[in-house]
């Protein structure tokens, strides 16, 4: 973790509210390298997105945060608004889901990046102009010149996204974290945004944290996958590990929601029975317990810790090795690993508990 980026540890996050306290992120603990691409996956309220608004420190002031986040040996938390500010843009940049809440209609978009990078560069009007006009170029936006004195509602969504991105790389941040940012793209949009992507990261040799329901996105482009369920880490590994040697049965659920481009055809799609549980209040055992077709008692006991997952060698003796790089919150991580989802989650809804875990 020395030579980390960002470097999160035991993170919470929580929320007073009339119905208890809303347990929105649970001992999250992470490191992102220089120049590695993070994927966080999982469903809503899953706390992908509230992992990336504290380290960037957008949470509201009604959060009660605690644990540590580290950029480039300067820890983030308990940071004043004032000296936040002078990172967030410069070091740490955030691409949203939605580009219309990040571009201000009444500007035009040259207008908004030119605004970027003067924010964090000592330069005139005129060079920041030409440096917005540079980067909408580099982000593929054509007629560039002309097209920097149009407003976003000017642009197509895809288009939109692109002038985020520039905005993101405008000074090149090491770190930059990404929202959902192909949602509601259709197929070849999506690919252009992910192409705009791995430009930013070529320009800026930035990490990356991508945030995204979309499986496909993560396989194509994260070296390492974090899996999140009920505000905590479920699974955490190479993007081999979890495509291939999934530990968790959550993370087997998500896999076989989707289908596959290798599939040769006549495999069925699996769904998750059930819903995630509440976050509200504290709960015993595990949180997918409820919906895990492999429960069993000490998953309704005991809340299982995120701990390396052992691999057994083929052949006659058997040989365990530990696999200090895969991660896995199961009590059976070493079984599930040996499965496949159609065993494990039926055609159909599965029998699963109702109420929380």
């Amino acid at each position: 973790m020395t030579d980390s980026t960002l470097v999160i540890t035991d993170l919470a996050v929580e929320f007073n509210t009339e119905e208890g306290v809303v347990h929105a992120l649970r001992g999250v603990t992470f490191s992102v390298a220089p120049q590695e691409v993070l994927g966080i996956v999982g469903e809503s309220g899953s706390g992908k997105s509230m992992t990336a608004l504290a380290a960037i420190g957008l949470l509201p002031s009604s959060a009660k945060v605690t644990g540590s986040i580290v950029h480039e040996g300067t820890e983030l938390l308990g940071l004043k608004d004032k000296s936040f500010s002078s990172l967030r843009g410069k070091s740490i940049a955030m691409i949203f889901q939605d580009p219309l809440t990040s571009l201000n209609p009444v500007y035009t978009v040259g207008w908004q990046i030119a605004e970027a990078v003067r924010a964090h560069r000592d330069i005139s009007k005129p060079e920041a102009h030409a440096e917005a006009v540079r980067l909408l170029k580099l982000v593929g936006i054509p007629s560039a010149d002309e097209r920097a004195n149009d407003y976003p509602h000017q642009f197509s969504g895809g288009m939109r996204q692109r002038v985020v991105i520039a905005i993101a790389m405008a000074n090149s941040p090491t770190v930059i974290l990404a929202d959902e940012p192909t949602t509601a793209l259709d197929v070849t949009v999506q690919a252009q945004v992910l192409g705009t992507l791995k430009t930013a990261l070529d320009e800026t040799s930035a990490s990356l944290i991508l945030i995204t329901h979309d499986l496909g996105v993560i396989a194509g482009l994260a070296n390492r996958v974090i899996v999140m369920y009920a505000g905590r880490i479920v699974e955490l590994g190479s993007a081999d590990d979890i495509f291939y040697r999934p530990s968790m049965p959550y993370t087997h659920g998500l896999l076989g929601s989707v289908p596959r481009l290798d599939d040769q055809g006549g495999t069925r799609l699996r769904q998750i029975p059930g819903s995630p549980p509440s976050v509200v209040g504290e709960h015993q055992g595990c949180a997918f317990a409820p919906r895990c077709p492999l429960r069993r008692d000490i998953c309704r006991e005991k809340e299982p810790e995120l701990r390396p997952v052992t691999i057994r060698s083929s052949g006659v003796d058997h040989v365990d090795v530990v696999d200090g790089e895969h991660l896995s919150a199961c009590h059976f991580a070493d079984e599930v690993a040996a499965m496949d989802v159609a065993s494990m989650f039926s055609d159909t809804s599965a029998d699963y508990e109702s109420g929380p875990a």
